[in-house]
């Protein structure tokens, strides 16, 4: 049984089959990031953060920086997929579509790296 529209047929387009795995790692990202997010604001708010030397003694324990790298990690990858939707959706040029894609994936796999470089740099 073939279900493929007769326009996908001529065009020889089909579904990319990725839709739904995508969809899932989005919605496992963002459960993931109510605990982490719960735990991410009650920790920072039971601090002084303007007090370098208690932030660091704190960041050095050995749960935090675990929990932090976790944090941002799925934060930007939650962040980069949510973005990828948008601009799938709604940027029509397909070379603009493909390099903001492959651009923003960059820039936030640049920022995660670059957060967790500093989250141990801290901490050690």
């Amino acid at each position: 049984m073939n279900y493929r529209s007769p326009l996908s047929k001529a065009k020889g387009l089909g579904s990319a089959g990725a839709g739904a795995h995508h969809w899932k790692v989005q919605r496992i990202t963002s459960v993931a990031l109510v605990p982490l997010t719960l735990w991410f604001v009650f920790a920072i708010s039971s601090l002084d953060v303007f007090a370098y030397d208690a932030f660091v003694e704190w960041l050095s324990r050995p749960w935090v920086p675990v929990l932090l790298t976790l944090f941002f990690g799925t934060a930007y990858y939650h962040a980069s997929l949510g973005i990828q939707v948008v601009v799938e959706d709604y940027v029509h040029n397909e070379l603009a579509r493909h390099a903001l894609v492959i651009g923003i994936r960059l820039l936030l796999m640049l920022m995660a790296a670059s957060t967790i470089v500093s989250i141990l740099l801290t901490a050690l």
